[in-house]
């Protein structure tokens, strides 16, 4: 989904144009959705693509025009809260950005490092889930006995099929996973 503020929205102007070429109306759900700017809103009309609004299906030019200036301020004004909000959390001394969790990974030494951990991982529960497989268990199934064990993965979240399978590819290919 492409962002109401954005101007360069490559998937809006391939429908522009098929409503031009075909000469039907671009139905959206909600006139902010197409764009919060007044200037571009208006400026539809001259574009030569007609378009109802879900939200407002019996609006005309004026309706449009007052309901752009409206987004365009409402936009203004989420701008300003959001900025204003950052600034008060950052001097409360929320750290902003950063790291979210999962592998870390020392920058001098690139992806090595994670790949090494993910391969000293594999080398530790590869083989409970070779033997696993080797009974016939599907790659879910596994997963599930993983999850009900409560061995978590090399990044301490829950099993699904495919971590299964790339532990699995990480052990016959002597190392990094299949990609």
């Amino acid at each position: 989904m492409e962002s109401g503020k954005d101007s360069d929205r490559p998937k809006l102007a391939a429908a522009f144009e098929a409503c031009r070429l075909t000469g039907a109306k671009l139905l959206i759900a909600k006139l902010d959705r197409l764009s919060r700017d007044a200037g571009f809103l208006l400026g539809l009309e001259k574009a030569g693509v007609e378009f109802v609004a879900v939200d407002m299906p019996h609006a005309n030019r004026l309706t449009i025009g007052i309901m752009a200036v409206v987004a365009d301020e409402e936009r203004r004004m989420i701008s300003t809260r959001t900025k204003a909000a950052l600034a008060a959390a950052k001097e409360r001394g929320t750290v902003l950005g950063g790291f979210r969790g999962g592998a870390k990974v020392d920058h001098a030494q690139g992806t090595a490092a994670l790949v090494r951990k993910a391969d000293e991982f594999a080398g530790r529960v590869g083989p409970m889930i070779e033997t696993m497989r080797s009974s016939g268990l599907s790659f879910a199934a596994i997963a599930e006995q993983l999850n009900a064990r409560q061995i978590r993965t090399a990044r301490g979240g829950r099993w699904a099929s495919m971590s299964v399978k790339r532990v699995l590819d990480r052990q016959t290919n002597g190392g990094e996973a299949a990609a």
